[in-house]
């Protein structure tokens, strides 16, 4: 547990169970704002997620809510994904979305240790905190195939431009976290510093010709044509 500037970061557990509906609220808004997709859960699974023992949450030392996030399990426990990381508008740019991530990526590996980690992200400082934890980005082939996981992208705006692309990319980048062979959190932090830049610049590149291969296909079959991003592991 972390406790610091009022805000504390914990496992969360049954008697946050009250927590479920601000949280799933929070994240719809966040996602609708940003214009980007989002898998939507239910207060239910939320709910769940945290009288599992499987989910972090952030709160205020007089009990407002500030934060969450949870653990996923696929492909019979080899792969696991943190996801649903929301913070509240109130409480963003103050440094606790990476003590949720540090906090949930520590009991991900208590409880499943040679579970490889990944996550999905439109966010940079998302990406940049998981290089921090030593993810590197990968293909989404060296995710998970669990028919489940991508079942839960439906509900994304952006689950058209998946499917049309195979799922072989989409608007996210995947990031992976090997136990076996990974980079150490030392060998990546400066080379994001100096390279964050162009990262972001080729991101919204990609996104721009996602979206130009969507327009163009008027809501038919879309054919890959831009293999330059791949070479980057988009």
């Amino acid at each position: 547990m972390e406790n610091s500037n009022n805000i504390i970061v914990r496992v969360a557990n049954e008697n946050d169970t009250h927590y479920a509906q601000q949280i799933v609220d929070e994240m719809a808004s966040s996602a609708k704002a940003r214009g980007t997709g989002i898998a939507k859960r239910s207060p239910e699974y939320v709910a769940n997620k945290i009288c599992e023992g499987k989910a972090v949450i952030a709160v205020t030392t007089d009990g407002a809510w500030v934060g969450f996030c949870y653990i996923e399990e696929w492909s019979h426990g080899e792969f696991v994904a943190n996801s649903g990381l929301i913070v509240s508008p109130a409480f963003r740019k103050s440094g606790v979305a990476k003590r949720i991530k540090e906090t949930i990526f520590a009991l991900s590996r208590k409880k499943y240790p040679d579970a490889k980690i990944f996550g999905l992200t439109t966010g940079l400082a998302v990406m940049k905190i998981n290089s921090d934890l030593g993810y590197e980005p990968v293909t989404y082939s060296e995710l998970t195939q669990d028919e489940t996981f991508w079942a839960g992208c439906k509900s994304c705006v952006n689950y058209d431009i998946l499917m049309s692309k195979n799922r072989k990319n989409c608007m996210c980048t995947a990031m992976l976290f090997d136990p076996k062979d990974h980079y150490k959190p030392e060998e990546t932090q400066e080379y994001f510093k100096e390279k964050s830049k162009i990262y972001e610049r080729l991101l919204r590149f990609k996104q721009l010709f996602l979206k130009k291969d969507s327009a163009e296909a008027g809501g038919g079959d879309i054919k890959p044509k831009h293999h330059f991003f791949e070479r980057f592991h988009f």
